[in-house]
């Protein structure tokens, strides 16, 4: 089995591989999923366990015990991802699912305020502690693990599975909500229809734990893909592994939390629909369909082009197109109000967003030696994720009731972006494919794998 994992492989041996990475994919999007149908029925589920006369307060209310989901997530990637290094890929991904399920079913079956009072809003807290727990070392070992399976020159292709796999998680929850808003009445939707979305995720976790268990293990397969800045071997300090790695980490910091903002003014954009617009909720929750057909099909094509012309090409041109075209998308947005015009606005960030943010994982990943890199990469992705990811909804929400500009979501994303930008430009190149064209970064960045 580990001869399908290591070099270069036949057909069958590939064939091998992909099912690998498939295994791996479903279980991550079936994570997300549970993790993200939370924040698309907000405003529902603020009803339920934080009722009161002001619905802004109620909101900002579910996107707090939201953000504390996002606290629990650096302590998640702090246990789990290290277990990732220390035992293996597999076994830190099955505990992460594991303790997802739990935290799904938890939510789903708390009773409302109105039921049970205040233990409500306290069991709804528990459970998204455990969810954000298992969601925060998710990321390191499967990232991990696509990054080790991967042949030395598709490991952009196989590693935007990450990103592509969260976001298939996006338009499965997009889905099931739009279908739900079009058969429900509000108050169907506000009683129970978003407890059914969320059941719907936990019914196929049992699938996810079947799949993950046949998951051979890439720690001790693969050979390490990744040596020191300085071009020595990467795994040989002991005493302080990520010493010469503080700079790929602070940049990988600030490249996913401008990407982490971005994906989440989109995950806003349901609650923006409803709350600012005033769409139809059908219109409200078609556009997560939207952003994840589109982010699933062009991550995929990112990753793909970054194993052909380099990481830092392709989160650099869109990247710079979607900083041009954030604050013009939400000014058509905010002053046409047409489903047509929603959502072609949408599709069109969408798509700049997918292709310039996919290959920051991967470059962060494959720079990072093996018996560090699912811990360091869980807990970089969780600090990020946390600090921004998890407050977004909760700054835009507060953003727009203080302001009552409906562009407010477009400042806070311009500025995000240009500090991403910033650091992309920073960081060093690290497809093998660019790196093998040129001996001088050859020489300081051999791959082995």
């Amino acid at each position: 089995m580990q001869s399908a994992l290591t070099g270069d492989a036949p057909a069958r041996q590939e064939s091998i591989r992909l099912r690998h990475v498939l295994a791996v994919s479903l279980g991550n999007a079936l994570g997300f999923y549970d993790f993200l149908i939370y924040v698309y029925f907000a405003v529902y589920i603020g009803r339920a366990f934080f009722p009161g006369h002001d619905e802004t307060a109620s909101l900002l209310q579910t996107f707090g015990v939201s953000f504390i989901g996002f606290v629990a997530r650096p302590v998640g990637a702090m246990v789990i991802g290290p277990m990732g290094d220390r035992i293996g890929r597999k076994s830190a991904m099955m505990l992460s699912f594991v303790l997802m399920g739990i935290g799904v079913i938890g939510v789903a079956f708390t009773p409302s305020y109105a039921r049970i009072g205040v233990a409500a809003p306290v069991l709804v807290i528990l459970f998204r502690l455990v969810q954000g727990f298992a969601l925060g070392g998710e990321v390191g070992p499967t990232t991990a693990y696509l990054v080790e399976a991967a042949p030395r020159r598709r490991r952009g292709l196989y590693a935007a599975g990450q990103y592509a796999t969260q976001d298939c998680g996006v338009l499965v929850a997009g889905l099931i909500s739009t279908a739900l808003a079009s058969q429900l009445a509000p108050q169907q939707l506000q009683d129970w229809g978003w407890r059914v979305a969320m059941l719907i995720g936990a019914c196929i976790v049992p699938f996810g734990l079947w799949l993950r268990s046949s998951l051979p293990e890439t720690l001790h397969a693969a050979d390490d893909a990744a040596l020191a800045p300085d071009g020595t071997a990467g795994d040989t300090s002991v005493a302080r592994p990520l010493r010469p790695y503080i700079l790929l980490i602070v940049l990988g910091v600030l490249m996913l939390a401008a990407g982490t903002i971005g994906s989440y003014v989109g995950s806003y954009l349901t609650t923006y629909a409803l709350t600012t617009l005033h769409m139809a909720q059908t219109v409200a929750f078609g556009v997560i369909i939207v952003n994840g057909l589109f982010s699933v099909v062009f991550e995929v094509t990112s990753g793909w082009l970054s194993d052909r012309f380099g990481r830092k090409p392709v989160m650099l041109i869109p990247g710079v197109l979607l900083l041009c075209s954030i604050f013009p998308a939400f000014w058509v947005i905010s002053h046409y109000r047409t489903t047509l015009v929603f959502y072609t606005a949408v599709a069109g960030v969408t798509i700049l967003q997918a292709l310039s943010t996919t290959p920051v994982i991967v470059t962060l990943t494959e720079q990072l030696p093996k018996r560090v890199r699912s811990g360091a990469v869980a807990i970089v992705y969780a600090f990020a994720i946390a600090s921004f990811g998890g407050s977004t909804q909760f700054i835009l929400t507060w953003l727009l009731a203080r302001t009552g500009d409906p562009l407010a979501p477009a400042y806070y994303w311009t500025v995000a972006s240009l500090i991403g930008l910033a650091a992309m430009a920073l960081v060093k190149e690290s497809a093998p494919a660019r790196l093998d064209s040129d001996p001088r970064q050859a020489h300081r960045h051999k791959y082995t794998t």
